[in-house]
């Protein structure tokens, strides 16, 4: 690895490597950024998806999902004011590999659509009962979401 003799700042690129102390090799190593990024983004994926709430006051209402980091699993949480004729959920825009969405909802959503965000959705529902939930998976080969349940 070349020696790192000007600390000034610059723009980072996935291929780009990052000097680290690898304690099982009991010396100093290298990596890509991208697979600090995979070490990380599996380390975080220990404790599940990040749950996101909301609470839709009227019929017609659209949530976007957002994940805290890019790549993250989110569980969606709707707790509508009531049963509503129509709602739309928006699926995270750039999403990774094996990224899911799960969502649950308190109550029942007559009309819903699912909007793939620039993705293709296959498999979503288009409606939801009240207590119901589904859950999807992003297969990028594809740029595709799937049901998974």
């Amino acid at each position: 690895m070349a020696a790192i003799d000007r600390l000034n700042q610059s723009d980072i690129g996935t291929a780009d490597s990052l000097p680290f102390y690898s304690a099982t090799a009991g010396a100093d190593r290298r990596t890509s950024v991208s697979q600090l990024a995979e070490v990380l983004q599996s380390e975080m994926a220990v404790n599940g998806p990040v749950q996101q709430f909301a609470a839709p006051s009227a019929t017609g209402f659209s949530v976007t999902i957002a994940p805290p980091t890019t790549g993250a699993s989110v569980w969606l949480i709707l707790t509508p004011v009531a049963g509503y004729a129509a709602g739309t959920i928006v699926l995270p825009s750039g999403p990774v590999d094996g990224q899911e969405v799960l969502v649950n909802s308190t109550q029942s959503v007559t009309t819903l659509t699912v909007s793939g965000n620039g993705s293709t959705v296959t498999g979503a529902p288009t409606t939801l009962a009240a207590n119901a939930f589904f859950r999807l998976k992003y297969c990028a080969v594809l740029s595709t979401f799937y049901r998974v349940a």
